[in-house]
């Protein structure tokens, strides 16, 4: 299973440089797990950069994978993440779902270097 973090999605949208690291967990919908934060970071973040139209699309490719929701278990494994390392919430969820699913997390940002999962 994989799940590509809010960077790697915006990286592949807006066609970035490292958006072809990004294209074969997202093409392969049936191993794609898509934390539902995600959804609300590409949407506000294409929206502000882009248009509706635009963030709305990403939605609608978001869709085809896995939509996994914040439940009570990983929000408190989240917390618990969100602790040591100081990530953000949004950071800490992704990688509590990572986690909870035994899934790889395809990310480009620094604040998951050296972390477990």
């Amino acid at each position: 299973m994989n799940i590509v973090d809010s960077s790697g999605w915006i990286e592949y949208f807006t066609e970035g440089e490292n958006a072809d690291f990004f294209a074969s967990p997202i093409r392969n919908v049936g191993q794609l797990i898509v934390p539902s934060i995600c959804f609300y970071e590409v949407f506000q973040r294409l929206l502000s950069e882009r248009d509706e139209d635009s963030a709305l699309v990403a939605v609608a490719v978001m869709s085809h994978g896995r939509e996994a929701e914040l439940s009570r278990h990983i929000a408190i494994e989240a917390a618990q993440i969100s602790r040591k390392p100081k990530l953000s919430m949004a950071d800490s969820i992704i990688l509590a779902t990572a986690r909870t699913d035994n899934a790889t997390l395809w990310t480009q940002d620094e604040h998951f270097r050296g972390l477990e999962g």
